[in-house]
């Protein structure tokens, strides 16, 4: 029963600004909040100030390495603030696009006339595979896989736009909140870059975010209690097959508004066994957890907040994946106000327009 307890606590603690959930330390002074890095403590600091509590440390076994409380009241220093850029600002939006001849969805079908099974195919409808299968799933699990999602021609074009774009040397390390010298590639060992979906050579990404719009579209006011209401950029990331990984962390531990991960893998022939890179994850009060392999044309979705803790596990080949988080309305709304930024979130708000013509 002590093991479990320590097992429950331990399950229960993440660093207060990003969620990773390794190496922690302990609030000195509290005693009762985590943080990775004395980085994350002091960018945190305004906040956490506000509910920080002397308390009897006598009284108290020490199970955690400490941080002091930082000195004095100021903000943390500019260098470990995350701004974002005017053309990442909530206010933008995501123009319009034309419809396809002849769809009134302007959806362009991948030919296949399977309809949802309980393994997550891709349904002839979008609006079927979402109510029928995505709703129902995310509700009862919170977590939901799709495989064939576009099918293979359309799979091949993603991938092929990913490529080139990794070419071009845009992709950079995959960033925290604070950067101190090389203690983030201990984190995480992604390359990333974002995409709006209207850059040259995207295309196929772009048609890739709209059907991920389509489907969310179709969910809306029937995933949880959830009204979303626009998403990020879109986060492609190649793990470059060195044996790197991403700790086990929180997408969204802080309510910045995130509500739903969306993550699309480009990995043919993919075994875990050989090639690693499984993302597992760890559903907040249950025993078990659940491992995803990254395999080509698989979509994946699940809450974006501390139900479902989650890492990506050393991968021993190119490993890429396109990721998308979608925003709840009165929590994102929440976050403006108190300015609130998520652990490496480049936040754009993109309403859920029609699908775009994938030519």
């Amino acid at each position: 029963m002590e093991k479990q307890q320590s097992d429950l606590d331990r399950d229960q603690q993440y660093c207060e600004l990003c969620g990773n959930m390794e190496n922690l330390l302990k609030c000195g002074r509290c005693r009762s909040s985590f943080y990775c890095s004395k980085e994350h403590q002091k960018q945190h600091w305004k906040k956490h100030k506000l509910m920080c509590k002397e308390t009897d440390k006598a009284q108290l076994p020490k199970q955690k390495p400490e941080l002091p409380a930082p000195s004095g009241d100021d903000e943390a220093p500019e260098k470990y603030r995350e701004e974002i850029s005017p053309e990442q600002a909530d206010s933008a939006s995501l123009p319009q696009t034309p419809e396809t001849p002849g769809d009134s969805d302007g959806l362009v079908e991948d030919g296949s006339n399977n309809t949802a099974t309980p393994n997550g195919q891709t349904s002839s409808s979008p609006q079927k595979l979402a109510v029928e299968y995505i709703v129902p799933c995310m509700n009862k699990h919170g977590i939901c896989v799709v495989d064939n999602f576009l099918g293979a021609e359309t799979g091949l074009g993603i991938l092929d736009n990913v490529k080139a774009l990794h070419k071009t040397g845009k992709f950079t390390d995959g960033q925290l909140v604070s950067q101190k010298s090389d203690s983030t590639k201990d984190i995480r060992g992604d390359k990333i870059t974002w995409i709006e979906g209207r850059e040259a050579g995207c295309e196929k990404i772009r048609f890739l975010m709209s059907r991920m719009d389509d489907l969310v579209r179709h969910c809306n006011g029937k995933l949880g209690n959830y009204t979303i209401n626009g998403r990020t950029k879109a986060m492609v990331a190649c793990y470059p097959g060195n044996g790197t990984g991403y700790v086990r962390h929180v997408d969204n531990p802080n309510g910045d508004g995130r509500c739903v991960t969306c993550i699309y893998y480009l990995n043919k022939d993919w075994t875990a066994k050989e090639h690693g890179g499984l993302l597992r994850i760890f559903p907040e009060g249950k025993a078990q957890f659940a491992d995803i392999e990254p395999k080509f044309d698989r979509l994946l979705l699940f809450w974006s907040d501390r139900r479902n803790p989650h890492e990506v596990q050393p991968a021993f080949a190119t490993r890429y994946a396109i990721t998308v988080w979608y925003f709840d309305a009165d929590e994102r709304a929440r976050a403006k106000e108190k300015y609130l930024t998520g652990a490496g979130e480049k936040g754009v708000k993109v309403e859920l327009g029609k699908a775009s013509d994938p030519s």
